[in-house]
């Protein structure tokens, strides 16, 4: 018997098949041979201790290994297909494997054993080869190459709608809408009603390369539109466009653009739509027609019966409510204002921002400011124009909180708490503008200049100011304060009022200039 489970696990190891084949005792013809029959069916190391060599050699190679005792060696790949259709049971597989083999002679396993050798190929493949289209797997999405035509009623002027189409590939239910245009709007709509009619998500999201949809996709990387990976994340799928002229990966879409070009556009090319909404309405009852019409193939019943029977079950559930369509602005640097713009008014984002380049994620009631991915601000936005800027008092620096709290009531409160002169004061520069508000600057500087030299000194000057002016200025309280601050620290340093500094001596002023 040959080692395949040791031929498995050196391989995974990055051992050379010659290397292998001296291990083994095998030659290195059948080392190749396995080597290639485990990649094609998708086996590998590690592989489940439960599995045997014979059980394995079962699953490489069914034909050539056939067992030469007369049973006949299920068909596992088939079983396993069957059993994602509805109220299919081992069971019922196992007995028509029993008539199966008494058809043409060979002895069937019993249940038993049948199931545990089922259970051994599913560990070993890894359950990856339940059919060419696993049921909610995937969903195929393009739009038709042909168009319906809407006419002005007054005018007469024609214009194309344009067909959205999406397919589940396994049961071939298919979605479809029409629209006005092919803009990014509309094609993330249509995204949106197609799992909403589906009822469900699929695991996969398979586009064509169109600009709206996909940025780049080249051999080595694959580049997505930001708002369309925005909606794969919402609905938890995963986008994986088609390569560049392989339509095969999306076969099922282009089969279905054409049944819905044939059995939609086609059939309404002799209808005359005078609106949108007529046009729309026409391609829904089609699309109905569509999906309940009988396979002409092998295959039993409709898409929607096949789609109810071996797919519905298998999609993801919808998120509790739809995806809300967004759009992203090209990157833009904070101002000094620590404000950015939707193009209509501005709202704030964190001061510390200052500087920085931010995105701007905008949806019908959102505002979202994103900083190296994480978002940094939030806003509702706002349908009129503001002259002033929205602002989130949490994204202002302290001093500009401050100004938040300044009105009339607030000043008079701190004037009275310092003393009765800078009180007046403060009356003052709030009544002496036409508004208020005008006032305010300089009671906040008065505030800074209470901080400076304390309120005793500046309660003193401002009393002394009154005596002879009643029209006081933040200059004249501020120039008293600093020759009252220059006075007293030189006579802390002992000099006499009468000290003036340098002196000329009486030889200075002769008017021979002190030659004698």
């Amino acid at each position: 018997m040959v080692d395949y489970r040791e031929i498995l696990r050196l391989y995974s190891e990055n051992y050379s098949q010659r290397q292998i084949a001296a291990s083994v005792g095998s030659s290195r013809h059948t080392i190749s041979e396995i080597l290639e029959v485990a990649r094609i069916k998708g086996v590998g190391w590690p592989v489940d201790n439960s599995v045997t060599n014979e059980q394995l050699q079962e699953i490489l190679f069914p034909d050539k290994y056939a067992s030469f005792d007369g049973y006949l060696i299920p068909d596992f790949e088939f079983i396993h297909a069957e059993l994602a259709k509805q109220d299919v049971t081992l069971t019922l597989l196992w007995s028509e494997y029993v008539k199966k083999c008494e058809a043409c002679g060979k002895k069937p396993y019993m249940t038993t054993q049948f199931g545990d050798k089922y259970r051994a190929w599913a560990k070993v493949t890894k359950a990856t080869m339940r059919l060419s289209h696993k049921p909610g797997d995937a969903m195929e999405v393009d739009w038709a190459g042909s168009t319906l035509t809407v006419y002005d009623p007054v005018t007469g002027d024609s214009s194309p709608i344009y067909v959205f189409v999406a397919v589940l590939p396994c049961s071939c239910f298919t979605y479809a809408e029409g629209c006005v245009d092919m803009t990014q709007e509309n094609w993330l709509t249509c995204h949106i009603h197609a799992y909403e009619y589906f009822g469900g998500v699929t695991r996969l999201l398979i586009p064509d390369n169109l600009k709206t949809g996909v940025t780049k996709n080249t051999k080595y990387e694959t580049i997505l539109n930001r708002n369309y990976q925005d909606l794969a994340t919402y609905y938890n799928t995963a986008i994986v466009p088609a390569r560049v002229e392989h339509p095969k990966d999306k076969s099922h879409a282009e089969n279905s653009v054409k049944f819905v070009s044939t059995w939609i556009i086609a059939a309404l090319r002799n209808e005359h739509f005078f609106s949108v909404n007529e046009a729309k309405t026409a391609i829904a009852v089609k699309l109905e027609e569509l999906n309940d019409k009988e396979f002409k193939s092998k295959r039993i019943g409709s898409r929607r019966t096949a789609f109810l029977n071996e797919e519905a079950k298998y999609l993801k559930p919808l998120p509790f409510k739809p995806y809300e369509i967004s759009t992203w602005l090209p990157p833009i640097k904070v101002g000094y204002d620590y404000v950015v713009s939707d193009g209509l008014n501005k709202y704030s984002v964190p001061y510390d921002l200052i500087g920085k380049k931010v995105d701007i994620k905008l949806t019908v009631d959102t505002v979202e400011v994103y900083y190296h991915g994480s978002r940094v601000a939030s806003h509702f936005r706002e349908k009129v124009f503001h002259r002033d800027p929205i602002v989130n008092r949490d994204h202002m620096p302290e001093e500009h909180k401050k100004y938040l709290n300044y009105d009339v009531d607030s000043f008079n409160e701190w004037g009275k708490s310092i003393g009765i002169a800078v009180a007046d004061t403060i009356k003052h520069f709030l009544l002496s503008g036409k508004e208020p508000e005008q006032g305010f600057k300089s009671c906040v500087s008065l505030q800074k200049l209470v901080e400076k030299y304390g309120p005793e000194k500046v309660e003193s000057v401002c009393e002394n100011i009154f005596k002879y002016t009643s029209y006081p200025t933040i200059r004249l309280i501020s120039t008293s304060l600093k020759n009252n601050y220059c006075e007293s620290t030189t006579l802390a340093e002992g000099e006499s009022e009468n000290s003036f500094g340098i002196t000329r001596g009486e030889a200075y002023f002769r008017k021979d200039g002190g030659s004698k």
